[in-house]
This record gives structure tokens, C-alpha cells and sequence, in this order.
């Protein structure tokens, strides 16, 4: 029995201790899978900011690079893709081997290449933290209604709602509407009469240099006298007021860059054709010139890519931007420039009153600059893209990252600077021979400086060139000193200092000038007083 029992009794204490051990084991285990699952834990966030560190990395790569590989791209693809040529010219000239086809299709490939893509805001506007940024801009205009409301309720104990900035700044409409009307008309019938003229002299014409120094001389006239002298002289002898002013002038700049860049882009189609006798001039139908004259682009083709269809909805909030931001000026002047500069116009000037008064400028310079850009080059020119089904929304690039004023110049306007490289750069060094490229920079910088000098001094009514020294110096200074090679952060930081000063200036130069001008003037003045500014020593009584 002992010996029966013994084993047994014995193997109790064992499967005791057994049970004992598998406790322990399992409670490291526990212990261990604790440990395990805290590490998992550990290393999943360490993978997820690493992943998010590398995504931020990727960014900024695809973004510095993949605008400029995309161009890149439709540049080499432009010789496989030219159906405007192979519509103008019958088959002696699609011949691979024809010197002038070859040619033609050089200077195509080296011009401006439209294609169908989005305009970048309305990319970034789809990401929440981006939008975040546009509704700020809403609660700002907000509380600027509310400002003026409460103050205006203060003082005359009532709501006033008469806008009498807006009705002011835009008035005698129906000199304006007439104007444009004759501007319109004039630039869709001259430039095309005389070029489909021109074109069937050419090519029968003995006198080709003859005929076309003639006709040319023709076109010089229609431009300077009837879309320069005509729109200038309506705005002074009607004496409009700043902003009627400021539509009749941009659209006569506005008509007389589109009939240039049409007669420039088919006269050399026409030159180009008329070696070959068998080939009858190739001039565009009136339609094609008509639709060019509305869309919102300063470089003539026979054709752009097309979007498919019209969102009406698109096209309505658009404008409703548009009239937005065009409140928020109103409301910028009403509250942060009016009473400041009356007040200003009171003292004498000095150089602290000039730097108080830059500085107390630039808040509302750079928000009347931001929604210049926005309502213009983003909305406006989107809304009227949208209605003609113009699918190259490529307006202007970002230019708030820019660590060079070269590369800002580039992407602040890009309807205009197309025009200005192709009419401008590229065209002075093709005379040239290609040499002098500081020149042809030169030459870019003096039409931009002057056209701005010529559009603000019709538009104030008095002459303080103080944008085209801006241009003229700084701007080619800044040109050559902040280049492309300059990249990083700081560079940036610069550049947006420089802005935000420079719009300062702007607002508030002009604005003291525009106030002594009104409220100082000089009975028979002489040359030097029509020089001289009047802020400088003009002082407003209270």
C-alpha cells in the first residue's frame, strides 16, 4: 500500500509545483504580451510619423517639380500635336522635307502651348486646411460690415446703406458702356480688314515690302490714334471718376495687346506662305478672331483645348466673388483708409509723417492687393473661361512660394507675361540675333513699368511716377540680386517683406497725392508745379 500510495503521494506535490509554474508562466505572459503590444503601439506611431514626415518631403518635391515637368512634357509633344497648321496648309506644305513647314513648326513649338488644366486655387480649395485660410478672409470681411455698421449707427443714430464710395467711384456708367461698345467693335473690324487685306496683296504683289510697310503704317494708326487718343480723350473730357476710368483703360490696354498679338501671329503664317505660290494666304475666320477677342488670353491661336460642357453654377459663384470682393475693398477704404489719410492730409510733410504713413499703409495695401488677385486673375478670368468652355485655366502660378522676384514676375500674372515674353523678350532677341538677353529683360521691364505708370496716371487724373521707379529701380534690382539660384525660406521671407513694404508705398504715395490734388489746387500752375508733388507741400486746413 505504501509502496501503491508512495508514487501517488509523491506525485501530488509535482503537479502541485506544475500547476504552480504554468501560473507563473502565464502571468509573464501577460506580462510579455503587455510589453508586446505597448511596442506594437510604440512602433505603429513611430511609422506613422515617419510616414507623415516622408509624405510632407514627397510634397514638396511633386510640387517644385511636377508644374515644370508637365510643361516640359507638352513642349517636346508640341511637333505631334499641331492640328491649327496642318488645317492651314494643303499638302505642298505638309511635306517633312519643306524648309518653310519646318520652320513653321519650330516657331510653334517655341511660342505658348495651351492646354486643358484647372487654375491651382480651385485645386487647393479642396483641401480643408487651405479653405480654412478663405473662410478667414470671409469672417474679416464680416466683422468690417459689422464695424461699419455700428459706427454708422453710432454717429447718425441709423443704419446708413447708401454706398456712396461704390456709386461714386463707378460713376456715369453709360459713358463707359458706350465707350467700350466703340472700342470693341472698332478692334474686331480694323485689325481683321486690314490683315485679310494685306494678306491678298502680299501674295499677289510684286511690292511685297511695299504693301506691307503700308498696311503696317495703317495698323500703327488704328492703334495709337483710335484705341490710344480715343479712349483718353473720353475719359478727360467727360472727367470720369477712378474706377469708370480704370475699365475704360484696361480694355483699351487689354484690345490693343489681343489685336497685336492677331496680327503678329498671322503675319508671319501669311509671309510664311506666300513662298510657296500655290498656297492661298492663310487668315483665320472672323469667328476664330471673335472668340479670341473674349477669351481670357493675350496670345492668338486658331484653337484652344475646349472643356465639355458649361457649369453654370461655377460661372454664378464666380461672380458672386467677384461682387464680394469689391465690398471688401469698400469696406478696407471706409475703414482703414479714409479716415487715416483725411486725418494724414491735415499735417505737414516730414519724413516721420511718410513713415508713419507707409507702415499704417501696408495692412490694407496687401489686402487690397490679395483681393485684387484673387477677384481678377482667379474669378473673373475663370468665370469668363468657364462660359466659353476655355479649358486652359492656367492664370497664374505660386507665386506665394517664389525665393526670387524673377520667378514672382513669372508667376503673378501669367496671361501677361506670355505676352510680354512672346512680343517683347522673344521678338527683341530675334531682331537681335539672340544676343543682348539683358536687354530684351530691359526692354520687358520699361513696357510693364510704363503701361502700369500710364493705366494709374489717366486713372488718378495726375502724374507721380512712383510705380515705375518701383519697376524701373528696385524691381530690377531685386530681378538680379533675389534670382532663381536663390532657394530656402529665408529667400521667401524676403520676398514678402519686399511686397508687403512695396504696397505700403504704393497706398500710400498715391493716396496723399490723390488728397492734396483735390483739396490743394494751384491757379496757374507752372511746368515745375505740375512736376513737383503737391503732398509734398500741399496741408489740408481742418
Amino acid at each position: 500500500m505504501e509502496n501503491e500510495s508512495g508514487p501517488k503521494l509523491r506525485n501530488r506535490p509535482a503537479h502541485t509545483r506544475s500547476s504552480g509554474s504554468e501560473k507563473d508562466d502565464s502571468l509573464n505572459g501577460e506580462e510579455r504580451g503587455k510589453v508586446d503590444v505597448e511596442w506594437l503601439i510604440s512602433r505603429k506611431m513611430q511609422l506613422k510619423r515617419k510616414a507623415e514626415l516622408l509624405k510632407s518631403d514627397l510634397m514638396r518635391q511633386v510640387d517644385g517639380h511636377f508644374s515644370e515637368f508637365v510643361d516640359t512634357l507638352i513642349e517636346e509633344s508640341t511637333l505631334l500635336e499641331s492640328p491649327s497648321i496642318n488645317s492651314l496648309f494643303p499638302e505642298p506644305l505638309q511635306d517633312k522635307d519643306s524648309k518653310q513647314y519646318k520652320q513653321l513648326q519650330a516657331s510653334v513649338a517655341r511660342g505658348k502651348v495651351f492646354t486643358s488644366r484647372r487654375s491651382l486655387l480651385d485645386e487647393l480649395f479642396e483641401v480643408n486646411h487651405i479653405r480654412t485660410i478663405y473662410h478667414m478672409f470671409i469672417a474679416l470681411l464680416i466683422l468690417f460690415i459689422i464695424s461699419t455698421l455700428m459706427v454708422d449707427f453710432i454717429d447718425e443714430g441709423r443704419l446708413v446703406l447708401e454706398f456712396d464710395l461704390l456709386v461714386y467711384t463707378f460713376g456715369k456708367f453709360p459713358i463707359v458702356l458706350s465707350t467700350w461698345l466703340v472700342m470693341f467693335f472698332s478692334t474686331l473690324v480694323v485689325p481683321y480688314m486690314l490683315l485679310l487685306q494685306w494678306a491678298r496683296h502680299h501674295h499677289t504683289s510684286k511690292h511685297r515690302t511695299l504693301c506691307t510697310f503700308v498696311f503696317g503704317i495703317a495698323f500703327l494708326l488704328f492703334q495709337v490714334f483710335i484705341l490710344g487718343c480715343g479712349p483718353v480723350y473720353v475719359v478727360l473730357h467727360h472727367d470720369l471718376p477712378p474706377a469708370s476710368r480704370f475699365i475704360i483703360i484696361m480694355e483699351q490696354v487689354r484690345l490693343i495687346m489681343k489685336a497685336h498679338s492677331f496680327v503678329r501671329e498671322n503675319s508671319s503664317r501669311v509671309i510664311l506662305a506666300s513662298k510657296e505660290s500655290s498656297v492661298s494666304p492663310p487668315v483665320p475666320q472672323l469667328s476664330q478672331y471673335l472668340y479670341f477677342l473674349f477669351v481670357p488670353t493675350l496670345v492668338y491661336r486658331d484653337t484652344y483645348p475646349r472643356s465639355p460642357e458649361i457649369r453654370w453654377s461655377y460661372v454664378a459663384t464666380k461672380f458672386g466673388q467677384v461682387l464680394g470682393c469689391l465690398f471688401y475693398v469698400y469696406y478696407i477704404f471706409v475703414r482703414l483708409c479714409i479716415p487715416f489719410f483725411r486725418n494724414m492730409s491735415q499735417e505737414q510733410f516730414s519724413a516721420r509723417v511718410l513713415v508713419l504713413c507707409i507702415f499704417n499703409s501696408i495692412l490694407p495695401g496687401v489686402l487690397i492687393q490679395f483681393l485684387a488677385f484673387f477677384a481678377f486673375l482667379h474669378c473673373w478670368l475663370n468665370a469668363f473661361a468657364e462660359m466659353l468652355r476655355f479649358a486652359d485655366r492656367m492664370f497664374y502660378k505660386d507665386w506665394w512660394n517664389s525665393t526670387s522676384f524673377a520667378n514672382y514676375y513669372r508667376t503673378w500674372n501669367v496671361v501677361v507675361h506670355d505676352w510680354l515674353y512672346s512680343y517683347v523678350y522673344r521678338d527683341f532677341l530675334c531682331v537681335s540675333g539672340n544676343r543682348f538677353r539683358a536687354a530684351a529683360m530691359l526692354s520687358v521691364f520699361t513696357v510693364s513699368a510704363v503701361v502700369h505708370e500710364y493705366v494709374l496716371a489717366v486713372c488718378f487724373g495726375f502724374f507721380y511716377p512712383v510705380l515705375f521707379c518701383l519697376f524701373m529701380c528696385f524691381g530690377m534690382v531685386f530681378n538680379f540680386i533675389l534670382h532663381d539660384r536663390r532657394k530656402g525660406p529665408i529667400w521667401n521671407v524676403i520676398m514678402w517683406t519686399s511686397l508687403f513694404l512695396g504696397q505700403g508705398v504704393l497706398l500710400c504715395l498715391y493716396s496723399q497725392e490723390w488728397y492734396a490734388q483735390r483739396y490743394c489746387p494751384i491757379e496757374n500752375p507752372s511746368l515745375l508745379d505740375l512736376v513737383k508733388p503737391r503732398s509734398w507741400t500741399c496741408r489740408v486746413s481742418s
